[in-house]
């Protein structure tokens, strides 16, 4: 029982960053000219965008890393929330193609989704970041780089 709980709490977190370590960050190197044009969707400035496709991946890599690790897994996973919260905003933007209730198959119904995902993605790592109750949103406050022991086989090493 305790190899399953172990490998299941590494699937998940493994399964909660898959779509940035390795795909998406894999994807701003190998289509480095493709996400800087992305990037210059919210910022015409090549230096802005550059900034903004290198902090992306610099936060999709070892906030990634430190979720799947457990080493300061609180504060990486509260990163990627505020980062999922971050993209969202700005490149899924579903209420611009002004087509949302006339087309169906429209582009602004595809980024509704595409919203949603990103906001419920963020959620799941403030739940990696906060716990699952209420006593230890002040224990993330008062501790914000500890670590949440996800791989801790005992109760006693787990902290709210």
């Amino acid at each position: 029982m305790m190899t399953l709980g172990i490998g299941l709490a590494a699937a998940i977190r493994v399964g909660m960053v898959l779509l940035f370590l390795p795909f998406s960050a894999l994807d701003k190197i190998i289509n480095y000219r493709g996400a800087i044009a992305q990037a210059r969707e919210v910022a015409p400035n090549t230096a802005i965008a550059t900034a903004l496709i290198l902090t992306g991946l610099f936060v999709e890599v070892f906030m990634s890393i430190g979720v799947i690790t457990g080493v300061a897994d609180r504060a990486c996973a509260f990163v990627l929330a505020g980062y999922c919260g971050v993209t969202a905003l700005l490149w899924k933007q579903f209420w611009r193609p002004g087509d949302f209730w006339s087309a169906p198959s429209g582009q602004g119904r595809t980024l509704f989704w595409d919203f949603l995902k990103n906001f419920a993605l963020g959620a799941g790592f403030l739940l990696i970041t906060f716990g699952i109750n209420a006593t230890s949103v002040g224990y993330f406050f008062a501790n914000p780089l500890s670590s949440s022991h996800p791989y801790s086989v005992t109760q006693t090493g787990a902290r709210p």
